[in-house]
């Protein structure tokens, strides 16, 4: 593993390639995405094509069985500001493939990404994983096209696992939802198909420092690569951090139940959808998808659209000369162990509100009120576009004078190499940190790579 380490930082400190150069990096996105492209028409839930709402609860349902199911949840959480509510939310059991595949030239790893246009993509193309499927699509329910490069991931004995890790994605959103995050290496000759190119990871470390380029799924598979940084300074011992994720789990109070959709209370049905009666949160919406490049050329499907742009944070402090950030021990409904590490602040601010003034996140303040000396690192980065509506949250790094006892049980100061540690299994950093971690790791990389 200290072989891989030492060859993926290599690629990290690496800005130039006779394989892509970044100078015509905008050239080439401009003119794909000319003829790549998805659209997105919103229509009335009933005119969803292989979709249904069942008759008694108004859940909405593939008439495949495949894909997804969107349904309700009755969330309970005692002693929580918000005791309970009610809300739609996304079931999909099956495990998909999120994968980058890496290759070595004149000595520097490469990484193969495609530009991938997704129906909730707030502005056509993005960086995506050289595969980006769930079961259902790489299975062929969708009766599409086959994925490109699907068989590097799927028999990995001519190849070399760099990482391979089932993660969760959003738990406000999914219900247990699980992808497979994969990094093979393989040594043979690949063609690159229309639409892929190779980058060094300090390409890529640059292009993550620009709005909306490198997406979701892409971040959270950047963020399992072994990463080389210094193992000693921290605040707590990797033994006495494990304790305190597992001490919270077991404390943490979550009961979910599943209802019918149609049953939600403080949620409107409407025939375009449903949303909450506050008017914030998010809502959930059917549209029609119109695709060039896909492996399907037109379907339909629901989607969840949020109200607002969220903010997503890591406090970031040095003690004892390591860099440590301040992690959030996070209860959401759809995580499949009750608690995941969050970033320090993870929220849309506009929903507090409608929410007691006890609900407000922690830290918003410090975050939103920063000045510009103390800001490491922002973009607005997009989640996944293939089941939500523009959703965008702005992602930054800031500077922060918090004491080493942060005042509050769920939040700790952890240093990147114990969140690289943690990374390695599964269920221990959230989606929206694994996006931080893969943009910390950028700016970090940025004065090697000047």
């Amino acid at each position: 593993m200290a072989d891989v380490t030492a060859r993926i930082a290599r690629s990290a400190a690496a800005l130039a390639s006779p394989q892509t150069d970044l100078a015509g990096f905008d050239d080439w996105f401009a003119r794909y995405g000319e003829r790549i492209y998805t659209t997105a028409e919103r229509i009335p839930l009933a005119a969803l094509d292989q979709w249904y709402q069942t008759p008694v609860t108004g859940d909405l349902r593939h008439r495949s069985g495949k894909f997804f199911t969107v349904h309700g949840l009755r969330v309970q959480m005692p002693g929580n500001a918000v005791p309970w509510w009610d809300q739609p939310i996304i079931d999909q059991p099956e495990v998909g493939i999120l994968g980058i595949l890496v290759k070595e030239f004149d000595g520097v790893p490469h990484l193969l990404m495609q530009a991938k246009a997704e129906p909730g993509n707030p502005g056509g193309l993005q960086l995506s994983p050289t595969v980006q499927a769930t079961r259902s699509n790489y299975t062929g329910v969708h009766k599409g096209k086959p994925v490109p490069y699907l068989d590097y991931f799927r028999d990995t004995a001519r190849h070399r696992v760099i990482a391979d890790v089932r993660q969760s994605e959003q738990g406000a959103w999914f219900f247990r939802k699980r992808n497979r995050n994969m990094v093979v290496e393989t040594a043979g000759e690949v063609e690159v198909l229309e639409g892929f190119r190779w980058f060094t990871l300090g390409q890529l470390y640059r292009l993550l420092a620009r709005d909306d380029v490198i997406n979701m799924d892409a971040r959270t598979v950047l963020a399992c690569l072994p990463h080389t940084s210094r193992p000693d300074g921290a605040l707590h011992r990797m033994t006495d951090v494990l304790s305190w994720i597992a001490g919270t789990r077991s404390l943490a109070t979550v009961h979910t139940e599943r209802i019918a959709l149609n049953a939600l209370d403080e949620w409107q049905h409407s025939e375009m959808g449903y949303s909450h009666e506050s008017g914030g949160f998010f809502d959930v919406i059917g549209v029609c998808v119109t695709a060039a490049g896909r492996e399907v050329g037109t379907w339909h499907q629901p989607m969840i659209e949020p109200r607002g742009t969220g903010v997503i944070a890591f406090l970031r402090r040095e003690f004892n000369g390591v860099p440590h950030v301040l992690m959030h021990a996070r209860t959401e409904p759809g995580y499949a162990d009750v608690v995941e590490l969050a970033p320090t602040v993870q929220c849309v601010p506009e929903s507090y509100g409608w929410l007691p003034p006890g609900a407000r996140p922690r830290h918003l303040d410090e975050v939103l009120s920063a000045g510009a000396d103390r800001i490491r690192y922002e973009a607005v980065l997009s989640e996944e576009g293939g089941r939500f509506f523009h959703a965008r949250n702005r992602y930054l790094i800031v500077d922060s004078d918090v004491p080493e006892d942060p005042g509050h049980p769920d939040y700790r100061w952890l240093t990147m190499h114990q969140l690289t540690r943690l990374l390695r299994h599964s269920h221990y950093l959230n989606v929206q940190a694994r996006s931080l971690v893969a943009c910390l790791r950028g700016i970090e990389a940025a004065p090697l790579a000047a």
